[in-house]
């Protein structure tokens, strides 16, 4: 098809082209900016801390208790940055007017969802990869096993967060403002993290949770990264006595089909609601709130 003046209208550049672009420039903003740094900083020391303080073996194997909470905290992270951090992040930037602005960019809704899953996997790959190297060098962390455990350690992060960034993606779309958000979610996370043996065996908790964790990512990414740096023997301390690789590769394929078909149709429903009028009504809400808690 020609243009308005007779010559070939340039082909659209593709939406993974222009989030890929746009993720690379919020990589470089996140790089510059100490204070968020430094938040994911304080979560590897958390879990050095948490480390030195674990005394003895998981019941039954020859696993060391500070390594299977090690490897549930890498999991913990994966899971927060996706389900907490981004949908944070998604609310605050609608509140100043991102999603209006995406209204008027062809393709900006798929653009935008590609560069912060970008930002969100890159930002928790090099968090994780922070923390194994971290706890192995100053805590006697676990490491993977061979090749074999290396390639576990990488399916299962990148399933993994599959699984969570479209979910946390989805979230963000539908949570009201900045001030709900944090405490909307974390309490339900917060839930997960002690009932998907996470911080400890889940074989320790009741059957009726173990089965509720069950239908949740995070217990099988947990379980997925103990596989890759636990020994073998330690599969024993697992709900079914064993690390269940194809049903964590199944269940985490699951979340992440549900999450991919639920964020790009809402955060869509969230940009046609976006308008002027509603931006300027709730930021002039947000000044007046701010203003009577001066």
């Amino acid at each position: 098809m020609n243009g308005a003046h007779g010559g070939p209208r340039p082909a659209a550049r593709p939406h993974w082209r222009a989030g890929f672009l746009r993720g690379g420039i919020e990589l470089r903003h996140l790089l510059r900016n100490p204070r968020e740094l430094s938040g994911h900083l304080t979560n590897v020391v958390v879990a050095l801390l948490i480390a030195s303080l674990v005394d003895g073996d998981v019941s039954g194997t020859p696993a060391p208790m500070a390594h299977l909470v090690l490897a549930g905290f890498a999991a913990y992270l994966l899971f927060q940055i996706g389900l907490i951090s981004l949908p944070q992040t998604l609310v605050t930037e609608r509140e100043e007017g991102a999603l209006l602005r995406l209204r008027a960019t062809p393709g900006g809704i798929p653009a935008y969802l590609v560069a912060k899953c970008l930002l969100v996997v890159v930002t928790a790959v090099c968090t994780v990869a922070l923390l194994i190297a971290a706890t192995a060098l100053l805590a006697d962390g676990p490491l993977p096993r061979g090749p074999e455990g290396w390639l576990t350690l990488l399916w299962v992060t990148a399933l993994g967060l599959l699984a969570v960034v479209p979910l946390g993606a989805a979230i963000g779309a539908v949570l009201p403002n900045p001030r709900e958000a944090l405490a909307l979610i974390m309490l339900p996370v917060m839930a997960l993290l002690f009932t998907s043996g996470a911080v400890f065996p889940i074989t320790s908790l009741p059957g009726p949770l173990q089965q509720v964790a069950a239908l949740f990512p995070l217990k099988w990414m947990a379980q997925g990264l103990r596989s890759a740096l636990l020994p073998d023997a330690a599969r024993t301390a697992e709900a079914a006595g064993a690390w269940e690789l194809p049903m964590v590769a199944l269940v985490l394929t699951a979340w992440a089909v549900l999450g991919f078909l639920l964020a790009v149709p809402l955060l869509r429903r969230a940009a046609r609601r976006e308008s002027g009028s509603r931006l300027t009504a709730r930021q002039l809400r947000a000044a007046r709130g701010g203003a009577a808690a001066g």
